[in-house]
């Protein structure tokens, strides 16, 4: 690595150490009655944590897609990374307003979190902040697109999510909000993992150079039906395949202790199957 590449590696690192601040700033902004450091660090409280992580991994999935994408001067380079990351910054926020009105329209997240420290919910919506990042990702990383088509591949991944929610909770034979009231973390834990995989198949329909809006919307149309038909085939494969000898859902809601084991590998059978559709397509 020669001092020019050095260089250009530090620069990246600065860059991305400012955005962490302004996205921890935006967040104190638009939580003014929340401190972050007393929730974390005095009250030790978990679930804050998970989301937190969700939300920062989100924009080092923005940060990515500025870096990895189209190569230019180090100040092109920097513009699009700033531009991007707050773009970013700010959509997260949004999606976290989103996802309460429309993921979980029964309960108030913010006070599962911070006064209940349900830790489930804490796990999807740190979950719902990493699977935009990476939706944005996808949108940033290849050539002729812009600030609006990553926008605009935003919306439809809205849409999608709610989509997304809805079949899960046709193919769960329990009810997730009553589950993820009762502090059931393994439930959170297996939707989160569904998140995750709609999010994975939907950014390889948008990656790439955009060329036109009709060939993109295709594409995604045709992934996303593929992370469609997944979800109920995957939670079908991990309690015949991977779990044999158990029923899944007696091991993650019909317990003293829910399993959250048992949750894991029902993410790990979504997350694995987006990964090896992407491969494929």
């Amino acid at each position: 690595m020669n001092n020019f590449e050095i260089l250009n590696t530090l620069t990246y690192l600065g860059a991305a150490f400012v955005l962490f601040l302004i996205g921890k700033f935006t967040f104190k902004i638009t939580h003014p009655k929340l401190d972050v450091n007393h929730v974390l660090l005095e009250d030790d409280n978990v679930a804050f944590a998970a989301s937190m992580t969700g939300y920062y991994a989100a924009i080092i999935c923005v940060l990515g897609g500025a870096i990895i994408g189209p190569q230019s001067d180090i100040l092109t380079e920097l513009i699009d990374i700033f531009s991007y990351g707050l773009l970013a910054i700010v959509l997260l926020q949004v999606s976290a307003i989103i996802n309460e009105r429309l993921l979980f329209p029964k309960f108030n997240i913010k006070k599962e979190i911070l006064t209940d420290r349900n830790l489930g919910t804490g796990v999807i919506e740190g979950a719902n902040y990493l699977a935009t990042g990476i939706i944005l990702y996808g949108a940033i990383i290849g050539e002729g697109g812009g600030y609006h088509t990553a926008l605009a591949f935003w919306i439809i991944a809205q849409v999608l999510f709610w989509l997304a929610s809805k079949l899960y909770q046709v193919i769960t034979p329990y009810n997730i909000h009553e589950e993820i009231e009762k502090d059931n973390v393994a439930v959170g834990v297996g939707f989160a993992g569904a998140l995750i995989a709609i999010a994975l198949l939907i950014k390889t329909g948008i990656q790439g150079d955009f060329v036109s809006w009709q060939e993109s919307l295709f594409t995604i149309a045709i992934d996303t039906s593929a992370g469609f038909i997944l979800l109920p085939l995957a939670r079908f494969l991990t309690d015949k395949i991977l779990l044999p000898t158990r029923s899944l859902t007696d091991e993650i809601v019909n317990q003293e202790h829910p399993n959250v084991g048992a949750a894991l590998i029902e993410a790990f059978a979504y997350i694995g199957g987006a990964v090896l559709i992407s491969w494929s397509l």
